[in-house]
């Protein structure tokens, strides 16, 4: 099997400054395309651990693929670092320095003398194109190893990979069936619940059951090889069972893109009204594109269940909408949230522990409540589930 390994370059990205999401890309275009990913690492910007590292992966692994360190400043270095690793020296890709050259003349700028060093790469190096910047990437072999180096812009990035080395891989390399991934999201229970009642299930061979906790959700996932998916389909109709009403979404689509998604099926506007989630809400569905008629985000002030229950009913009266959610303000613990629909209104109070999770966590739990609130009566299940760590303790029916 072929080994794929990435190597991320930055010590904003070692320091946590900046999330890496162009690690998480790759890994799964790569395991899209019958190529998944042996393991990645971030090395800052260091020209020494830098040489010290391509040449450690480059014994190891069949192909690397390093991200960053293309730029005109002086901390990007990989093309430097990977001249000394080959034991080479740097020079001028004249074509690619006239393509920047036109590119800076064509928006009527003169390019500045620290671009120049973005068109040097390695003596012997193949350069890979970049439609889309001014920094070129480029490929070199290194011991056993195939690396190609790439910007780090991720516009940039991802064209290259898609364009360039994507193309490279699946003509020099066997690729097989790309290996199954299915995916099931869950709200309401724990790992651990959920864990105990599935871990006792016999697993395909070659199979893997894997649970990842991201607050306020449980991602189930079973990866195997695509000549197992008869018997995977098999186990994770099971798994179905078990997960039973707590399941929010199969696949990736993510609960706001589905609800959006099923409410322009249905021809239903939603109109919103929030407190404690300030925003959140709206910003959720409107980034998935939701019908929404109406939005605001309202002080905290008291309210009780059946006063929040009305005001949802008013809202989507105003707002001439079908459907409205309301979220109220946090009150001694407890929370009021409210769903009208054009078969009735309901609303729930919620009591969670405050101390346990910081705002931002409370806020994102409230939010999934609420949209799942609608999802569960888009389903035609009772509107209010169980929550596991968090007590329902009033429900209304308006």
């Amino acid at each position: 099997m072929i080994r794929v390994e990435m190597l991320a370059t930055g010590d904003e990205v070692l320091h946590g400054q900046i999330v890496d999401t162009n690690a998480a890309w790759l890994a799964e275009v790569l395991f899209q395309h019958g190529l998944p990913m042996t393991s990645r690492q971030t090395v800052g910007d260091d020209i020494n651990e830098l040489v010290t590292v391509l040449t450690e992966r480059s014994k190891i692994a069949d192909v690397l693929i390093v991200n960053g360190g293309l730029g005109p400043t002086s901390d990007d270095l990989s093309a430097q670092a990977a001249a000394m690793a080959a034991g080479v020296e740097l020079v001028m890709h004249e074509a690619w320095l006239a393509k920047m050259e036109a590119f800076f003349a064509g928006r009527g700028r003169k390019m500045a003398d620290s671009n120049r060093k973005q068109a040097e790469i390695p003596r012997g190096a193949e350069m890979l194109d970049n439609p889309v910047g001014t920094a070129c990437g480029f490929a070199l072999k290194l011991n056993r190893c195939w690396i190609f180096f790439t910007p780090g812009v991720p516009s940039e990035y991802k064209v290259m990979v898609e364009q360039q080395i994507l193309p490279r891989l699946k003509a020099r390399f066997p690729v097989s069936d790309p290996p199954v991934c299915l995916r099931l999201t869950t709200f309401g229970r724990g790992e651990s619940d959920l864990a105990s009642e599935i871990e006792p299930l016999p697993l395909p061979e070659g199979v893997v059951m894997g649970y990842r906790a991201s607050m306020p959700i449980i991602e189930l996932k079973l990866n195997g090889p695509a000549s197992k998916l008869p018997e995977m389909e098999q186990f994770w109709q099971q798994v179905r069972e078990i997960a039973g009403e707590s399941t929010i979404f199969e696949g990736t689509e993510g609960l706001p893109a589905q609800l959006s998604r099923r409410l322009k099926e249905a021809g239903y506007q939603l109109a919103i009204s929030e407190q404690f989630t300030a925003g959140l809400l709206h910003w959720q569905l409107a980034s998935a594109e939701a019908p929404l008629a109406a939005g605001s985000v309202l002080p905290a002030s008291e309210e009780t269940l059946a006063e929040l229950v009305a005001r949802s009913q008013s809202l989507a009266q105003t707002s001439q909408s079908e459907l409205a959610l309301a979220v109220g303000s946090i009150q001694d613990e407890h929370l009021n949230i409210a769903l009208h629909t054009p078969g009735g209104s309901w609303g729930q109070k919620v009591k969670f522990n405050v101390n346990r999770h910081g705002l931002k966590a409370r806020q994102d739990v409230v939010a999934m409540m609420t949209l799942n609130m609608l999802r569960r009566w888009m389903d035609g299940l009772e509107i209010s589930g169980g929550h596991g760590w968090i007590d329902v303790v009033e429900t209304l029916r308006g």
